[in-house]
């Protein structure tokens, strides 16, 4: 698939502002944006034990003065306006340093701020000079285009992520480390390198599949790595060479999910939401029935809660199916099945039933 001279799933070395020019007006779906912080930094930073704190000290973070980063920041925001859809929203993160003057700016450009996200760090690091509070925390700013956009959100399918909880705007995650923090003879390859948890909750969220998603910092590549999985087009900017080869690599390795139903929520809001346990209530199901899947190869016990057990978890039906797949979520109504004589019937069928019975069609 090409965007006129823009191939997608492919990363393009060179500076963000260039590169966007050549992309058509209206293009993408998404844009995900980990801009510079321009974190100031003058001194360096030492842990208690005088070794060095591996901060943010790249030439691309660094810029003369406030004036100069805010001109910037005007022009790549404004570009990435002129490539977003109609329908298309932007998601901008940053620290204090940059994330105030960050969201004047996408305001005065008419964006349309829907939320503003609270990336809680589980494993912050301290405050070494024990002279302010341990910065545990980034935000995300996530924007329609304009007030009037018919933006993507899939409610439903975050809610099931969140086990039948409508999602907050406060996540927590770990930093990246561990054997996703890609690194190269020791040290870390990218002094900022995003989590893949936080990613996949972003596109998960405000993308289906197919949808293009725009990042114009891409870095090592979590935007094209998550995008792959769950069958999402990207396209990557990138001004580091080095980074863009590792990126590559990283994303050559992803395999891509075969089976998207499994992912597939109903977003339809004008239906009315019947809980699972609606069918204990109708005699459709009775508790110690035993579920399974399409192919037979999982079963679960119906608890008289309405909630489900396998050997080793217990839950709703979508996080049991979840666990079960290990995916981040699953549509638990397409994946359960009830035997009924010789045949089985899917549980969503079920549900239709006791829609037909209340006139809720």
């Amino acid at each position: 698939m090409k965007i006129k001279s823009f191939a997608v799933n492919k990363i393009y070395l060179g500076n963000c502002l260039e590169k966007m020019k050549k992309l058509p007006s209206r293009s993408v779906d998404l844009i995900f944006a980990d801009p510079p912080y321009n974190l100031q930094l003058e001194k360096n930073l030492t842990r208690p034990d005088h070794t060095n704190v591996n901060g943010v000290r790249e030439n691309w973070d660094k810029f003369k003065n406030f004036y100069e980063y805010d001109e910037f920041t005007k022009k790549w925001i404004g570009s990435a306006k002129r490539v977003l859809k109609e329908d298309g929203t932007i998601w901008v993160i940053g620290t204090y340093h940059n994330i105030f003057r960050i969201g004047k700016i996408l305001q005065d450009l008419n964006f349309w701020v829907l939320n503003d996200i609270v990336w809680v760090k589980s494993n912050p690091m301290p405050n070494f000079r024990g002279t302010r509070f341990s910065n545990a925390h980034e935000t995300l700013i996530w924007c329609s285009k304009n007030k009037n956009s018919k933006y993507t959100f899939n409610y439903n399918l975050l809610k099931s992520l969140n086990d039948d909880l409508q999602m907050r705007s406060d996540w927590f995650f770990p930093i990246c480390n561990g054997s996703e923090r890609l690194k190269y003879r020791g040290k870390k390859v990218h002094p900022t390198q995003k989590p893949e948890a936080l990613i996949t909750r972003i596109i998960l969220s405000a993308t289906n599949p197919g949808d293009v998603i725009l990042d114009p910092f891409f870095g090592t590549g979590t935007i094209g790595a998550v995008s792959k999985k769950y069958n999402r087009k990207f396209i990557g900017i990138e001004s580091e060479k080095k980074y863009v080869k590792f990126a590559k690599e990283r994303i050559n390795l992803v395999k891509p999910l075969k089976n998207m139903e499994m992912l597939k929520t109903n977003e339809k809001k004008q239906q009315t939401r019947i809980p699972f346990g609606r069918l204990i209530e109708f005699n459709l199901i009775k508790p110690g029935d035993i579920l399974h899947d399409l192919k037979n190869k999982w079963h679960a016990k119906v608890r008289i809660d309405g909630s489900i057990i396998t050997e080793n978890f217990k839950g709703s039906i979508h996080s049991v199916a979840a666990n079960l797949l290990n995916l981040p979520s699953c549509n638990g109504w397409t994946f359960w099945y009830k035997r009924e004589k010789e045949n089985s019937i899917s549980i969503d069928i079920l549900r239709e039933k006791i829609r037909s019975e209340l006139n809720l069609i």
